[in-house]
């Protein structure tokens, strides 16, 4: 579904992506885990348009979509939740998850959009009228994901989804995103910490200073020396 061939980018002179090559099929949750400054949320600005490749192909569907802009790309099925968990603080929280349904338009009615963002992270039907400038980090991760959700995404990207959350707030994430994926939604998820990698996973991508240095199974990345020396876990 997703395809990153031999992708480079270069910002400022300086290299930040070299060769960098993953696939995602659909229905997938990859991980692609690296340490803080290794490549990952350039990969995902590359896929979203906000980055352009120095060279490399990115193609969705067999479809080339590197230089598209965003709005474009998000049109085609692909939906982004930054590691900032952005949420627009003036709203509530039903109208930051309704937002989407009225500026792009799916097959799926602005209902069952919505509907589907609720059922990823039901703790946010308590907080429906709840300004976004209220809400704690982790109300606020869920509330970003969900939002990305109602877009109606064929594939989402989830930047750092764990990161600065406590350790309570966690398993609530994991279980949000376990559950996009129950509804065969693929996910691509940036994690530095290799402790966060969850058990369901399909594959585990590494990246360090901008290359893919390993690609496996969950298993796999656990019992690789390399990989626990980058990551942990």
């Amino acid at each position: 579904m997703l395809t990153l061939k031999s992708v480079n980018v270069e910002i400022q002179n300086s290299t930040i992506l070299r060769d960098i090559s993953l696939t995602v099929a659909p229905g997938e949750l990859v991980c692609l885990v690296g340490r803080n400054g290794a490549g990952k949320t350039t990969t995902f600005r590359s896929i979203m348009g906000f980055v352009k490749p120095k060279s490399g192909g990115i193609d969705w569907k067999g479809q080339s979509i590197a230089g598209m802009k965003t709005h474009q790309i998000t049109r085609l099925g692909i939906a982004f939740s930054p590691e900032e968990s952005e949420v627009f603080g003036d709203l509530t929280v039903a109208e930051n998850i309704a937002l989407p349904t009225e500026t792009i338009k799916t097959e799926r009615s602005a209902e069952e959009r919505i509907s589907l963002a609720y059922q990823i992270f039901p703790k946010l039907e308590r907080y429906r009228d709840r300004s976004g400038m209220h809400m704690s980090g982790g109300e606020r991760k869920m509330l970003s994901i969900a939002r990305a959700v109602a877009l109606d995404p064929q594939l989402l990207l989830l930047d750092e989804p764990f990161e600065g959350l406590s350790p309570a707030v966690i398993p609530s994430i994991s279980e949000g995103i376990a559950s996009i994926r129950k509804l065969g939604r693929a996910v691509l998820m940036a994690e530095s910490n290799g402790y966060h990698i969850p058990d369901y996973a399909d594959k585990v991508i590494v990246i360090e200073r901008g290359e893919i240095v390993f690609g496996g199974t969950v298993s796999e990345a656990r019992s690789n020396q390399m990989v626990s020396r980058i990551i942990g876990g």
